[in-house]
């Protein structure tokens, strides 16, 4: 049986959401490999307030511990060894879905972001950047706009 550890410190949810993911209509998954000898799997788990009312996130994030609880015991031994840190963000979805089609998204994940192939520093450039500020100004209003007055008159 496979031991998955939890992420819990911001950092770590920050690197794993450089490195690979995997959609599906219930979940994403964004992993990266450690370097680290040592570990194993860690996985956190993101439920923003838009999916819902804080009982709402807090279920899903039940369904989403036992969930991995049930699919640790059945990993690959490949996957069992390797150390990655795996990030999964829930959507609305997995309120009410099927716990069957919760572990099968799961099982699905968990070897298409923890695959080798990828280094860990996410194969960006930069870092993943918010929208937030991001927009550019809008140019000046001129203060005829709107009377049928041409600008600069």
């Amino acid at each position: 049986m496979a031991t998955i550890e939890r992420l819990k410190k911001r950092p770590d949810f920050l690197a794993a959401a450089a490195g690979r993911r995997f959609h599906t209509e219930r979940m994403t998954a964004q992993g990266i490999l450690r370097s680290e000898e040592a570990g194993g799997l860690r996985l956190g788990f993101t439920v923003t307030k838009r999916v819902g009312h804080a009982t709402e996130r807090n279920r899903i994030k039940r369904r989403l511990r036992a969930v991995v609880a049930e699919v640790a015991a059945g990993l690959p031994a490949d996957l069992a060894g390797r150390t990655a840190d795996i990030v999964l963000v829930a959507r609305r979805p997995a309120l009410h879905a099927d716990f069957a089609a919760l572990a099968d998204d799961l099982r699905k994940a968990i070897p298409a972001v923890a695959r080798a192939g990828k280094p860990e520093s996410g194969g960006r450039p930069n870092p993943p950047s918010s929208r937030r500020g991001k927009r550019s100004p809008a140019p000046p209003a001129s203060p005829n706009k709107g009377l049928g007055v041409p600008n600069g008159q």
